[in-house]
């Protein structure tokens, strides 16, 4: 694949993972009685990656987050100088989809510009403090790295990485909304940050920092946990392999 459609992919990819999570959020989780509520912006935002892994994964990764391009070069998985091709591209993706979302919310009666955008203290969906916003996407972001890392091992099983990725994010949202809104994602949050402005905008700076440092430990970790000091022992019973 040349760098163009790499970086195509990239852009494509991380509109849909905002404009279908970030878009459920705005536009189907408020409705009396019929909304979908947090569960369902947090299925939404793990059916957004379940679905462009399968799509676009062979082509770019899927990445769709600044936080895991970094994590996985962290974790040797990425070279370094694709990093800015693939950060530029996801912040493209982005905004493109803040500003459509943006378009189309606009046209309700009642609109205030919320576009689901991450915040801290009175900007934080339940008033948790910036030690707590930070700790916590530190953390999930950790964990989300593992997963990308574990099911996407050449040891592991072919084929389900999609599942167990879109399933994690999925589970972190159901997690951390009620604290961040979940960003996890750089990206995710610079797109609807960018387009709010104000607060959000201001608290921005958490949400690269936190979770590409929860990335980057994820991706070392994985590596040195994940690493082949030999053949693994031999489980009680099991026929060994002739040599």
């Amino acid at each position: 694949m040349t760098n163009a459609q790499r970086g195509f992919a990239e852009a494509i990819g991380t509109f849909w993972l905002v404009f279908g999570g970030c878009g459920s959020a705005v536009l189907a989780a408020g409705i009396p009685e019929l909304g979908i509520a947090y569960a369902g912006v947090s299925l939404a935002f793990g059916l957004t990656v379940l679905t462009m892994a399968y799509s676009i994964g062979h082509i770019s990764g899927c990445h769709l987050n600044p936080a895991v391009t970094i994590g996985l070069w962290a974790g040797k998985r990425f070279p370094g100088r694709d990093i800015p091709l693939y950060v530029a591209a996801q912040l493209v993706g982005a905004v493109v989809a803040a500003a459509l979302l943006y378009g189309i919310a606009s046209g309700a009666p009642g609109f205030t510009g919320g576009l689901a955008s991450n915040g801290f203290g009175v900007h934080s969906p339940h008033g948790y403090s910036v030690t707590a916003a930070a700790t916590i996407e530190v953390v999930l972001t950790f964990v989300f790295l593992l997963v990308i890392m574990g099911s996407t091992d050449a040891r592991a099983p072919a084929g389900f990485a999609p599942i167990a990725i879109g399933l994690a994010l999925t589970l972190i949202h159901l997690i951390s909304i009620p604290v961040t809104n979940t960003s996890v994602n750089p990206a995710r949050s610079t797109g609807p940050a960018l387009l709010e402005g104000g607060i959000a905008f201001r608290q921005l700076w958490l949400f690269w920092l936190a979770p590409i440092a929860g990335g980057i430990l994820g991706g070392t970790v994985y590596r040195l946990l994940g690493a082949e000091a030999g053949k693994r022992p031999p489980i009680e019973g099991e026929a060994l392999p002739a040599e």
